[in-house]
Parts: structure tokens; C-alpha cells; sequence
């Protein structure tokens, strides 16, 4: 069995020119991402402000389809400063996958709240709204229009799914249980840039969104994040306190409530905006990338290609394999690629399973304890010169 791995990683070398070490995702970086950043060299302006930190606002919210976008340093400030916009306070739960990158519960964390785990689906690899409403009726009640867990007497009033490696959930339904239990739809978005749930992108359907442009992730700022909302008010409040909360004015100092320096630079707006006026081919080459490993592994038996469900389409930001526990050893195969120059790994561990949030409560998690001994992700750069 692992000579067949081997030859996978010989086709998956060739796939990407025959390098003898193929990265699980790299930037795709060109002339007009150097003449940008040049441009705001030379300007001067390479910090908390100028042209390009609102020219990459304007051009994401267009692309998305939100009226607004508010970049910041980094998807995880993105996504603290959306559950601070969806009123999540301290004390309160937040349902979230445990399948997910830690940053979905720190963010939580950092406002003093608790993460709530929830089991995903696996169609989508996210957060299952059918488990949800399930898990409510068992352990919630409703009190005054708010859902109170009946076991910690807290209050929960937010629902944060992650459209894990780009995939969209099932936000139709979610939006049903969140407005049956009065619950604040917040998107973390920060892989799915560029994924669409019936023509919509994903980020633009609750009260807030969060998005990453991270080094790995389908465009990049180098570091970088984006709050994406349709609430005009709630945008305007979200650029204050990123902005540490600095009443404007041209010379005084003075700040009306505890802000945040999450202001993403001028320097990284530039690479982004650069980026940005790429996204469509990036997605077309990621979903020609997920039809070649569907041909090598077709008659791979016990290994299949996660592949997008109906009504939706995904910017395939990771290649994620299916891995049949019976017949492969997920270790061994991960030792195997990453020994022969093919950089593999597998999915998170679920938040449920680190020390830092064992008390948090949970509902049933047989499908993410499945998953999470059954994924592993495979190289994901877009390829040059190739679309779908």
C-alpha cells in the first residue's frame, strides 16, 4: 500500500513541474504585486494609513457584495471584532465547531466568552444545522427572547460557523435555527474567500463575516484580515475601535472607549489589492487542481477527493482527501508523502480535545472525531497557467 502512496507522490511532483518539494500552498506573487507595493514605498505611506488600506476596502466589499469591508491585521482580530459587532459579551456561549483553526474559539475567548462545540456535517465538513436545533431542544431554553444553556444558566447568543477549507456550509438552514432561537449569525469566513452558497458569497449572510489573507490563504496581504458587514452603523463602529478608538481630529488624542490597534497597513493593502485583481483566476485554478487529483486517486482504493456539494461552489482553498481508516494508517501516509518532498498534514485538532477549552460545553462530536482521524490536506497552490 505505501508503493502506491509513492507513486501518488510522483504524480502529484509532476503535477506541480517535478519539484522535488511541493509546499501544501504557497503565494502566487507577480509584477503588479511589485508595482503596488513600490508605488507605496515611494509614497511614503507604508503604515496605519493611506490610498491603498481604502482602495482594498472598496474593491473587497464590491467583490464580496457587501456594502462594507473593514481590513485589519490579521482573520483572527477580523473575527473578534465581528462577535464584538454581534454584541457577544462576557459570560456569554458561542456555538462553533470543534473542527476548526483555533483562532475561531480565541476569539471568543479574548471578549470573555465560552465556546460552545458543536458537531459538523459530513457534506460540508462545517457546522451541522440539523445537530444544532438538536442540541438546543436538549439543552437550551428560551427566557425574555434570549436561549439560555440549561446546565450553565448562560446566555447564548451567537452562532459562529466556519466554511472549513473553503466549503461552504448550509446557511439556509442555519439562518432558519438562528432566527427560531434569536441567535447572531457570524461567518468566519477566513477560507472561503471566493465560495459562493447559491450564488451568494460565503461572509456576506450574517451580521458580520471575518476573512484571512494570510500567507497560505487563497489571496494574501503577507498578514491581513477583513470584517465584511451590510450594517453601515456597525462598519463605522468596527473601523473606531480598530482604529484604537481615536475620536478624529487633526492634533488631540483622545479616545472614548478601550480600542483595538488592528489596523492592517498601508504596505500589506497594496499587495492585497494586487491580489484581489487575481482572485478569479486563483479559484478557476483551484478548481482545475481538484479534477487532476480526481483523476489520480479514482481508482485509489479507501481514498477519495472532497468535492463541493449542490447549490454551492467552492474556492477548493485546501485539497482535502477522504481517508478510509481500515485500509490506511493516517499516520503512515503523512510520513510517507512528507518524507518524499509532498507537504501533507492533517486536519486540526478539535478544539474539544485541547487542554485550554476541555471545559467547554459541547454536544455530541461523533462526526469531527471521525473526520479528524480521516482528512488529510494536499498540496493547494494554485497552477500557472491552468484554469478550470
Amino acid at each position: 500500500m505505501m508503493k502506491q502512496w509513492l507513486d501518488i507522490a510522483d504524480e502529484i511532483k509532476q503535477i506541480y513541474s517535478g519539484k522535488e518539494f511541493v509546499p501544501l500552498h504557497e503565494p502566487t506573487l507577480g509584477e503588479k504585486e511589485s508595482e503596488y507595493v513600490t508605488d507605496c514605498i515611494k509614497s511614503g505611506w507604508v503604515s496605519s494609513v493611506g490610498k491603498y488600506v481604502d482602495q482594498f476596502e472598496k474593491q473587497l466589499a464590491e467583490y464580496v457584495g457587501v456594502k462594507r469591508a473593514v481590513a485589519v491585521v490579521n482573520g483572527t482580530a477580523a473575527l473578534h471584532v465581528a462577535l464584538k459587532m454581534a454584541g457577544v459579551q462576557p459570560g456569554d456561549e458561542v456555538f462553533m465547531p470543534s473542527l476548526t483553526f483555533v483562532a475561531t474559539a480565541n476569539a471568543a475567548s479574548y471578549l470573555q466568552a465560552v465556546p460552545h462545540f458543536v458537531d459538523v456535517s459530513k457534506e460540508t465538513l462545517g457546522l451541522d444545522p440539523y445537530k444544532l436545533e438538536k442540541h438546543i431542544l436538549e439543552i437550551g431554553e428560551m427566557k425574555n427572547g434570549e436561549l439560555i444553556n440549561k446546565n450553565t444558566g448562560r446566555i447564548i447568543r451567537t452562532v459562529v460557523p466556519m466554511h472549513t477549507f473553503g466549503h461552504p456550509v448550509d446557511i439556509d438552514q442555519l439562518l432558519i435555527v438562528c432566527k427560531r432561537y434569536n441567535l447572531a449569525l457570524v461567518e468566519d469566513a477566513a477560507e472561503s474567500l471566493g465560495s459562493l452558497y447559491k450564488g451568494k458569497h460565503t461572509g456576506s449572510f450574517g451580521v458580520a463575516g471575518a476573512v484571512s489573507f494570510n500567507g497560505n490563504k487563497i489571496i494574501t496581504t503577507g498578514g491581513g484580515g477583513a470584517i465584511l458587514t451590510n450594517d453601515e452603523e456597525l462598519a463605522d463602529y468596527a473601523k473606531h475601535i480598530t482604529t484604537t478608538a481615536k475620536i478624529p481630529h487633526r492634533w488631540e488624542y483622545n479616545h472614548d472607549e478601550l480600542g483595538y490597534n488592528y489596523r492592517m497597513p498601508n504596505l500589506n493593502a497594496a499587495l492585497g489589492c494586487a491580489q484581489l485583481e487575481k482572485i478569479e483566476y486563483f479559484v478557476s485554478s483551484k478548481r482545475a487542481l481538484v479534477n487532476k487529483y480526481k483523476l489520480i486517486f479514482e481508482n485509489f482504493d479507501g481514498v477519495s477527493v472532497f468535492e463541493e456539494g449542490t447549490q454551492v461552489k467552492s474556492n477548493y482553498w485546501l485539497q482535502t482527501l477522504m481517508i478510509d481508516r481500515k485500509n490506511h494508517k493516517l499516520e503512515k501516509v503523512l510520513e510517507v508523502l512528507n518524507a518524499y518532498g509532498i507537504m501533507a498534514r492533517p486536519v486540526w485538532t478539535p478544539m474539544h480535545k485541547l487542554s485550554i477549552f476541555e471545559n467547554s460545553p459541547q454536544s455530541n462530536l461523533e462526526v469531527t472525531n471521525y473526520l479528524a482521524e480521516s482528512l488529510i490536506n494536499i498540496p493547494s497552490t494554485p497552477l500557472k497557467g491552468e484554469e478550470e
